[in-house]
């Protein structure tokens, strides 16, 4: 590789790729981690795979599966790892490349290791390979001669993962821990937990890219039959990436796919689990919040799903109306949109032609109609003196909420804090964020949990994406913990520590004690070894503001003080 003359390095290079499955040497890994280095830092160059890289890789996979003796010489054990991985990383990008990978005939090895003739070490790297081949249309051809057998382990894999990994890795002690698998993944540095971790971590991206994998399938509407299976529809629900990995493709990503399609619509509509998890999920502050949105505005588009769904989803989209700009979503009318999309039927139903039979959702769709439409006409009719004096009001009225919420009358406090939104006019944004925010302060007081989501959401919509309302993340936060919700719970949490940090000076961050308490609460619970991970992030410090905090209230008369 360090040859100057171009000429002499490329012949050396492709007699060595043409030998190099052949060579008994026990350092052969040494070569394999040079090469896998160079293929993770250049995936886009095109030198070795022209000289016979991916040929290589495959006779050593083959080599590793069908000589028994062989993988136990030396560190060969390592060698499918490694060579799925270069695989992989060569065909991430280019097409180009992932032609001359089929060419050389890798998929029938990378078959070999996805169906578990190694282990789920090396499931991992080859369901990344053939996630990255299929997402190239000419290899994606040469792909499907295997789809089924594909779908049904990919799916087989994203189920069980998570499992798997912790029978054959975490839960067995130090000594008993196959000693390559330690090795692929400290590096050599680290102990027990930093195995474990590292362990939860590529236990979730074999999921994630196995989800991936299937993804290209689904995109194309292929076998839609085997992948919308009713049982591995409610799976997906629970398959979110976990914290390390937010930003990975998860469950509800291939959910979303699944509803850009007839059949995927229909199955979806069908999972009353599903469509739980997609509302509970639009109204948080998860990274695919938008994903779900726009999965369940799907459904209700399609006239043959719509009045499958219609009469659940409308408590929840209510509440999000006038969201005007989401994460990860770019337009800045969602809440335009979902309102055209639920008031769709509206005259239809207020004609009598159709009915609900949900008299909530009933009410719910009048409220949209009522926020949107007639309260809009009103406000426009509105004189400056009006305003003025309805501002007044409103002052009035929250200061007088607060009163009776500090003296302990807290359905009073509802009442009066009802009382003042009804006043507002549509555009008085900050005086309605902080009586919602008020009003689900109130509502966890009560232990009306459900409430509280439905008005914090409210305030949040109103305050925005880039700069939602702190009280109301946390007040959101605590009332998920009510329900048992740890993930909704666990990423309010995160959104408000990052909240804190981004308008706090540099240097140290004092975080309140009761926002890590919750926090590491939620992380624990929702760490699928339950390894009871903390936080230990060096620039935050953590302060105890006093036993009168409360992880069902909160910080109570401070939080009311600073309205």
């Amino acid at each position: 590789m360090n040859e100057l003359d171009p000429f002499v390095r490329r012949s050396g290079l492709a007699k060595c790729f043409g030998q190099l499955h052949l060579i008994e040497d026990e350092d052969l890994v040494i070569t394999l981690n040079g090469l896998w280095n160079v293929a993770l830092s250049q995936p886009d160059d095109a030198e070795f795979p022209s000289l016979g890289i991916f040929k290589c890789m495959a006779k050593l996979i083959d080599r590793s599966i069908s000589d028994g003796n062989w993988p136990s010489r030396g560190k060969n054990a390592c060698v499918p790892y490694y060579a799925a991985h270069i695989i992989g990383s060569y065909t991430m990008n280019k097409a180009q490349l992932a032609d001359i990978a089929i060419k050389s005939g890798v998929i029938g090895p990378l078959m070999e290791l996805l169906r578990g003739k190694a282990s789920w070490i090396e499931q991992r790297v080859a369901v990344r390979a053939l996630g990255h081949l299929a997402s190239h249309r000419r290899a994606f051809r040469a792909i499907t001669i295997h789809e089924e057998e594909i779908i049904s382990l990919s799916k087989n894999i994203a189920s069980t993962c998570f499992g798997t990994v912790y029978n054959e890795f975490v839960r067995l002690k130090s000594r008993k821990r196959v000693e390559y698998h330690r090795d692929l993944m400290t590096r050599g540095c680290g102990g027990l937990e930093v195995e474990n971790k590292k362990a939860e971590e590529w236990a979730s991206q074999l999921q994630c890219w196995s989800l991936y994998l299937l993804n290209c399938f689904a995109t194309k509407k292929r076998s839609l039959n085997l992948i919308c299976e009713k049982e591995f529809l409610e799976d997906l629900t629970g398959m979110w990436g976990g914290l390390q990995n937010q930003s990975s493709f998860s469950g509800v990503c291939l959910i979303r796919s699944l509803c850009l399609t007839k059949d995927g619509r229909r199955s979806i509509a069908n999972s009353k689990q599903v469509i739980v998890t997609l509302c509970n999920l639009s109204r948080s502050s998860d990274e695919r919040q938008y994903k779900a949105i726009e999965s369940i505005l799907s459904l209700l588009q399609d006239q043959e799903t719509r009045f499958a769904v219609i009469e659940f989803v409308v408590p929840f989209l209510v509440d999000l109306v006038e969201l005007k700009a989401i994460r990860g979503g770019g337009s800045t009318t969602v809440g335009d949109r979902i309102t055209r999309v639920l008031l769709q039927d509206y005259g239809r139903i207020k004609c009598g032609q159709l009915a609900l039979k949900n008299k909530k959702s009933q009410n719910a769709l009048d409220e949209v109609w009522n926020l949107k439409v007639e309260r809009r006409k009103k406000d426009s009719m509105t004189s400056e003196q009006d305003v003025s004096e309805r501002k007044v009001m409103v002052g009035m009225l929250k200061r007088e909420g607060n009163q009776k919420f500090l003296s302990g009358d807290t359905e009073e406090a509802v009442a009066v804090y009802t009382k003042a939104l009804e006043l507002c006019l549509l555009n008085m944004i900050k005086e309605r964020i902080v009586l919602y925010s008020n009003r689900a302060q109130c509502h966890l007081l009560l232990r009306e949990a459900k409430l509280a989501i439905s008005d914090t959401t409210r305030a949040l919509c109103l305050s925005g994406a880039l700069g939602p309302h702190s009280n109301s993340l946390w007040r959101r936060s605590q009332a998920y913990d009510m329900l048992g919700m740890a993930r909704q719970s666990m990423v309010d949490c995160l959104m408000l520590i990052n909240q804190w940090t981004k308008f706090k000076a540099k240097g140290h961050v004092k975080i309140p004690y009761y926002a890590v308490r919750m926090l590491n609460k939620q992380i624990s619970a929702t760490s699928p070894f339950h390894l009871g991970v903390g936080t230990s992030t060096p620039n935050l410090k953590i302060i105890d503001n006093g036993a009168r905090e409360s992880m069902a209230s909160g910080d109570q008369v401070d939080q009311h003080r600073r309205r």
